[in-house]
């Protein structure tokens, strides 16, 4: 039986049973507010408000540095897996409900509300009071292990 975890931002259908599961990101925190603790109050408040409401786990894209003091774990460790079967390294993923992910292969499907087209986001984009467009060295670091999956 192959078990698939399916994310609609909050619920997530895992094969026949039903969980709540939150997905979400990234987390931003102006520059002159950063390495004053807020990042780390939002997610630690998030994610207790996210276990408060009954969610059961919490599974991001992220780069693991940001995320694994928090408590989030390598989407191996929980034996969760992308639709194709791999491993990416900055899929990663918190329980919540301790013994909700018990080591059964379970396979991530994105939700569809992340399939849209690149004009819609520019549309959208088009709303805003325009920006400079950046790049940051943390934003090739996501890309690293974004595209990178872990064997074994």
């Amino acid at each position: 039986m192959r078990r698939v975890l399916v994310f609609h931002f909050e619920r997530g259908i895992l094969w026949g049973e039903e969980a709540l599961v939150l997905t979400f990101g990234p987390i931003s925190v102006l520059p002159g507010y950063q390495r004053q603790g807020i990042g780390k109050m939002l997610l630690e408040y998030s994610l207790r408000k996210a276990g408060e409401m009954g969610y059961q786990a919490v599974i991001i894209f992220g780069n693991p540095a940001n995320y694994m003091g928090r408590g989030f774990k390598s989407c191996k460790k929980y034996n969760v897996c992308a639709a194709d079967g791999s491993y990416p390294s900055a899929m990663l993923v918190k329980e919540l409900a301790e013994g909700l992910l018990d080591g059964r292969k379970w396979f991530y499907q994105e939700s569809p509300v992340f399939e849209f087209e690149g004009s819609e986001a520019e549309k959208f984009e088009e709303t805003f009071e325009p920006m400079e467009k950046g790049f940051s060295p943390s934003q090739e670091e996501f890309y690293i292990h974004s595209h990178s999956v872990i064997k074994g």
